[in-house]
């Protein structure tokens, strides 16, 4: 199953440090944010990666070239100025994907979530991971009832921005618009198509500076 990594924002809320650098290439415990989700992408047995970017983009693929120190192939989706959003971006790089369903990773997140027991193939368009609402974050997105995804109906979790995606839910998407995520598994969730799971190990939106501080902090002690 091949990955993509979303990793074209602007990262409002993370500058100045988003400023001069992108923001998965941000350093946590010495490394960059993105090279954690690549080493566990290679560990799980992935050979395929799509990478997107948009602000100070050509900075990514020329910290991480072809991917081959991973273990890993890269390829890349140039969204040049015009970021697209989640669903705009995941649209333009459908050519580069080569299985489906295919794997989705926010490129802003840290994780301990282990690849490697994704479903490989999912009955509906799409099966999301979420975990316990964060603090900051406390009312949730989604209701889970088994493994189907609810917009409504009881207590929400957070989708974590790890997600196995059918080329289906992007049918008569525009590659050249930008488009948000939200909208498309919110129609699919009224048909039951999209499942999911809970996930309680670790896991960190690296949205402000203040939490790459404390993840980096986290990350030198161990």
């Amino acid at each position: 199953m091949d990955a993509m990594i979303l990793a074209a924002g602007r990262g409002e809320r993370m500058r100045p440090l988003t400023d001069l650098t992108p923001k998965p290439l941000l350093e946590i415990g010495g490394k960059r944010l993105i090279e954690y989700h690549l080493e566990s992408l290679a560990r799980a047995g992935f050979g395929h990666v799509v990478i997107n970017h948009s602000w100070l983009g050509e900075q990514i693929p020329a910290a991480l070239g072809d991917g081959s120190r991973y273990g890993l192939a890269i390829s890349y989706s140039n969204e040049n100025d015009k970021a697209l959003e989640t669903a705009g971006g995941i649209c333009k790089a459908l050519p580069l994907l080569q299985t489906d369903p295919f794997l989705i990773i926010n490129g802003d997140i840290w994780s301990d979530y282990p690849f490697g027991q994704l479903p490989q193939g999912i009955d509906g368009l799409a099966h999301l991971v979420m975990i316990p609402n964060p603090s900051h974050h406390p009312h949730g997105d989604f209701h889970v009832e088994g493994n189907v995804l609810h917009e409504n109906g009881g207590r929400k979790h957070t989708f974590s921005g790890i997600g196995v995606y059918r080329k289906e839910l992007f049918a008569g998407c525009d590659p050249a618009q930008p488009a948000a995520l939200a909208p498309l598994l919110r129609k699919a969730m009224t048909k039951g198509q999209i499942s999911g799971e809970i996930y309680t190990g670790e896991w960190q939106d690296v949205g402000t500076p203040e939490r790459l501080q404390q993840l980096d902090k986290t990350a030198r002690s161990a």
